[in-house]
């Protein structure tokens, strides 16, 4: 009869993709299947099959961990830009501080003024950059052009601080000396572009910049680090520094100078990502260049989101667009099938738009950076940016 035939025949009929003989684990979902591993030869796992060589590619992006934030995320509101208000005299700087410790501090935050201005300064850069190349020319101020200058000034402090040899991956403590040397002169950096009248606020923006670039403890990097460097540059919205008509130069020149140094860092000092969600995270590192990077190709005439795909476009245009940079840059330093190492970004490669992807990474910024206490937890608040 058909049913006492051998399990291990039953291969021949059912499935589409026939089980490797070392393992049993189901190709297509990862599960477990009906049909036991085959007798093994000798090896060092007696009775047992050895580990798969074969890691399956994990289910669709709608099937995220449990205690993922993907509801939340699709039935949030995109945010919006807002103005940034300048202060006026008298200026009360102060040393910033750490305000928020729990859920409820966090929630406060949230339903804060700070928190949405914050985020709409962060719509309002995307929103400047949107269908223009890093080359086009822009409005370029004495003070974004002092900016670049300055994190230029950081990228060369590399070359001059080696890293040691040492065994571990990840954290060279050379790290230790360079960011020892950017605490040192981070006053002198922000004097050389303040105007007299703001001199004092060093007091206030000094804590941002020294923490925009990672933690010299843990040797690690991550999105709370950019998040701190977009404060800074926030900080300097709110003293009127840096204007509206910068905003374009604020993101094709510093933040793209920005990037380049902490990939530089990353790669030279091997920071150890900082909370990262591995393969179910957007990126190790970094958040705001996919969010700056697909406003740029809203609208492009051929590259669609499903274009980063395309090995051709990845070579011809990092140095255009920050998106394709950075897909370009995970692939160059990850291993693997796409699909696997990176599955949220390449289950966004198949939205149909960058004006849907543009919208859901504002969203997805909002609730799995902003939101997290884990990465909130060090933010600061003080006079430019208030503790409501």
């Amino acid at each position: 009869m058909e049913s006492s035939r051998p399990p291990t025949q039953l291969g021949d009929q059912a499935p589409k993709t026939p089980p490797s003989p070392s393992t049993s684990t189901c190709c297509n979902c990862g599960g477990p299947t009906t049909f036991p591993p085959p007798p093994q030869s000798p090896t060092g796992w007696p009775g047992l099959s050895p580990p798969p060589n074969y890691r399956p590619i994990r289910a669709p992006a709608i099937n995220l961990p449990p205690n993922n934030n993907s509801q939340a995320i699709i039935l949030a509101p995109v945010p919006q830009s807002q103005k940034v208000p300048t202060i006026s005299s008298p200026f009360l700087f102060q040393a910033p501080s750490k305000k928020i410790h729990s859920l409820d501090d966090l929630r406060r935050f949230h339903e804060s003024g700070t928190c949405k201005n914050f985020l709409g300064f962060v719509v309002a850069l995307s929103e400047s950059i949107r269908s223009h190349k890093i080359s086009d020319p822009c409005h370029e101020s004495p003070t974004t052009t002092k900016i670049v200058s300055i994190l230029e000034t950081l990228i060369n402090w590399i070359d001059e601080i080696p890293p040691v040899q040492q065994s571990s991956r990840y954290g060279n403590i050379s790290y230790r000396t360079w960011h020892e040397r950017l605490t040192e002169n981070s006053k002198s950096l922000m004097l050389q572009f303040l105007p007299d009248d703001l001199k004092p606020s060093t007091v206030e923006i000094i804590p941002y910049f020294a923490d925009s670039f990672g933690n010299s403890s843990r040797i690690d990097y991550g999105t709370g680090h950019e998040t701190n460097f977009a404060a800074w540059l926030y900080c300097l919205a709110r003293m009127g520094v840096l204007k509206e008509e910068d905003y374009q130069a604020v993101v094709v020149r510093v933040f793209v100078k920005y990037l380049e140094l902490m990939r530089k860092l990353q790669l030279v000092y091997c920071l150890e990502p900082a909370g990262s969600h591995g393969v179910w995270g957007l990126d190790d590192y970094h958040f705001l260049p996919f969010i700056f990077g697909s406003s740029q190709l809203i609208d492009h005439k051929y590259m669609k989101p499903k274009s980063i795909h395309n090995q051709d476009i990845l070579e011809n245009f990092p140095n255009e667009y920050m998106y394709l940079s950075c897909i370009a840059f995970i692939k160059k330093v990850k291993k693997g099938l796409f699909a696997e190492h990176s599955p949220l970004l390449d289950d966004i490669s198949g939205v149909p738009t960058w004006n849907k992807v543009n919208s859901g990474l504002l969203k997805m910024y909002k609730v799995e950076v902003l939101e997290k206490v884990p990465i909130m937890q060090h933010f600061l608040f003080g006079w430019l940016i208030k503790w409501e």
